[in-house]
């Protein structure tokens, strides 16, 4: 009798998780499709008109000039990140698909940058964004032009190395750090911060009275003290966090998303309201 309780425990448990992956997909995907069809809705209306006007005044000539379009995007972005009640300082972006997509990865991080979040973290298990970093930087630097233009005073970016924490020396200024991640990040930083902690015990340099929570947090941060993350969107059909920085977790929101391959702004912008209306109890 016991064994069947067990089983039926553990039937019913992944029933719940599976409702809960079908109920955020189904929302993210419904939010989406009405998004969608009310921009169809004012396409439909517009564009004649639109296209009257233009061929009136001249057949050559854009109505609206690309650096335009830039300018409107920027001042929405920029709208939308003030207009939530609380905004992550930190997000990370959590690839639990077999297949990265480096442009819609580079998307995601200039919409960060663009509603003012300052630090990104992308990370995949297989430690496939590390190997191919330099591919990465220049995808981002590629959107970071063609979604914002060349305002770079106001949205540059920087490229934390992972081995060093040195800042990438493509881009001066900064206004959001990007730093690439992999399980190497994890439970392995974990292991030699503790033998780094052995090693000054040994050389009598601190003794084992000292060793407390916040000395093993400033030797898992490394020298650029990169805030915990707030936000952790994770994409994939994986109900894991993957190793993602175990030790820095502790106070942070996952949201889940079916797919990061052709994520739209308002899949992300969806995901940021429901992180500025969730209530983090902080363990109490």
């Amino acid at each position: 009798m016991a064994v069947v309780y067990e089983f039926v425990w553990r039937l019913l448990h992944a029933v719940l998780h599976l409702q809960r992956t079908l109920l955020t997909w189904f929302r993210v995907r419904i939010w989406n499709w009405n998004w969608r069809l009310w921009k169809r809705a004012v396409a439909a209306v517009l564009v004649p008109v639109t296209f009257g006007f233009h061929n009136h005044i001249h057949n050559n000539k854009k109505l609206v000039p690309a650096a335009g379009k830039r300018s409107c995007r920027r001042v929405r972005w920029r709208a939308d990140g003030t207009s939530l009640e609380k905004l992550p300082m930190h997000v990370g972006l959590l690839i639990a698909e077999e297949e990265p997509c480096y442009t819609d990865i580079a998307n995601l991080v200039v919409w960060c940058m663009a509603v003012g979040i300052s630090y990104v973290s992308v990370y995949d298990n297989h430690g496939i964004f590390r190997r191919n970093n330099s591919r990465l930087m220049d995808e981002i630097l590629k959107q970071q032009q063609d979604l914002l233009g060349l305002d770079s005073s106001k949205y540059s970016v920087e490229f934390l190395n992972y081995s060093n924490e040195k800042v990438d020396h493509q881009v001066l200024s900064c206004q959001a750090a990007v730093k690439v991640l992999s399980p190497e990040d994890g439970k392995p930083s974990i292991v030699r911060a503790a033998q780094k902690l052995c090693q000054l015990v040994e050389q009598k340099e601190r003794r084992a009275s000292d060793i407390d929570v916040n000395m093993v947090d400033s030797l898992l941060r490394g020298t650029k003290n990169l805030p915990d993350p707030d936000l952790v969107l994770k994409f994939g059909p994986v109900d894991s966090t993957l190793g993602f920085l175990p030790w820095q977790i502790r106070l942070t929101e996952f949201i889940s998303l079916p797919s990061h391959i052709d994520v739209t702004y308002e899949d992300f912008f969806f995901a940021l309201k429901r992180y500025a209306a969730c209530e983090q109890r902080q363990g109490k």
